[in-house]
């Protein structure tokens, strides 16, 4: 009979071998201690690189805790100038310290390359779980902690690999349309199709926004303009340029919006404010996101309230679960 001897273990050895560098340089990057020893953020990303196709950060992360829980979580956040990620990041850690956790916290940007780097650095923390808040591309985050033995979950936007926690988009939308158009209604005396504005149609919850959007209109027997749905992205300057392109092309706008996110709303009343569209006649607004600041303002912007403490409460409770199943987990909006 053939016998099957057990595959070699990789060690640092065989590791510097490979990237072609000493065992004490990659002891460094695998211990998060290479910028102390000034070693090249290149040469550290392909020592972790081989490390992960040679399976060692499994083995080393594994290792580490077996020996001790290190009672870190982690979270990346795209924005820290925003109400709504504000308020992530401070409940979030609140809640961490109230289950013993020590929260750690980073900031991103919504670039692709500073996820990756935050996650890995988190990685080198030990920390148990990672939350990838509104990442550009979580089923990456995912891999890089499944790679490290690490647990992880998707916050905000969802991911394919790890159970994700968002709100309800669809339903929030069609509530917030519908309440925009009946609003629209009460001002005006008759309804007309609302204008769709902020976001990118590429991302998960804008898409689900505009079909909640799209079907609140079907609901309400209100024909949709196509044309007149701006997925324009999320920047405020994005929204005034674009309401301005439609105004130039057609000569106004329509006073019915439908805003996807403070961030876009701050374009859009910077537009209102320098245009002499709506000069005695407010434009009726639904705005999926909220701020206090903003509700004060009147009866003419309709606001739907995300769930952050349903949001992260759900998300404790798969990590105090060690849930391991992948779930999408759908927290409804808050209407006042």
């Amino acid at each position: 009979m053939n016998q099957q001897h057990p595959q070699k273990k990789t060690t640092i050895y065989d590791l510097a071998e490979l990237a072609g560098t000493s065992a004490s340089a990659v002891s460094a990057v695998l211990n998060g201690n290479w910028k102390k020893r000034r070693i090249s953020s290149q040469l550290a990303e392909k020592i972790t690189r081989i490390a992960e196709e040679q399976g060692y950060a499994v083995n080393m992360q594994a290792s580490l805790l077996r020996r001790e829980k290190s009672r870190i979580i982690g979270m990346i956040v795209p924005k820290y100038d925003n109400r709504y990620f504000g308020s992530i990041v401070e409940t979030f850690e609140i809640m961490a310290r109230e289950r013993g956790l020590f929260p750690i916290i980073t900031c991103t940007l919504r670039d692709p390359d500073l996820e990756v780097e935050a996650a890995r650095t988190m990685l080198s923390y030990q920390v148990e779980w990672l939350i990838s808040t509104g990442a550009t591309d979580p089923d990456r985050i995912t891999d890089i902690c499944l790679a490290a033995g690490t647990r992880s979950l998707n916050l905000d936007l969802p991911g394919t690999k790890a159970t994700s926690i968002i709100s309800d988009n669809f339903a929030g939308a069609r509530e917030l349309t519908k309440r925009t158009l009946t609003n629209l209604k009460r001002k005006t005396g008759g309804m007309s199709p609302l204008l769709f504005i902020g976001g990118r149609g590429s991302d998960h919850n804008t898409a689900e926004r505009i079909r909640g959007f799209r079907m609140a209109h079907q609901d309400l027997g209100v024909p949709i303009e196509e044309h007149h749905i701006l997925a324009c992205g999320y920047a405020p300057e994005k929204a005034a340029q674009a309401l301005n392109m439609m105004a130039t092309a057609e000569g106004s706008v329509p006073r019915g919006m439908f805003v996807n996110s403070t961030i876009s709303l701050e374009g859009v009343m910077r537009w209102i404010q320098s245009s002499a569209q709506f000069v005695g006649a407010p434009p009726i607004i639904g705005c999926f996101d909220w701020d206090p600041f903003v509700a004060l303002l009147g009866h003419d912007i309709e606001m739907a309230q995300q769930d952050v403490s349903g949001m992260l409460k759900a998300a404790f409770d798969v990590v105090e679960k060690d849930g391991g199943d992948r779930r999408l987990i759908e927290i409804p909006p808050i209407f006042a």
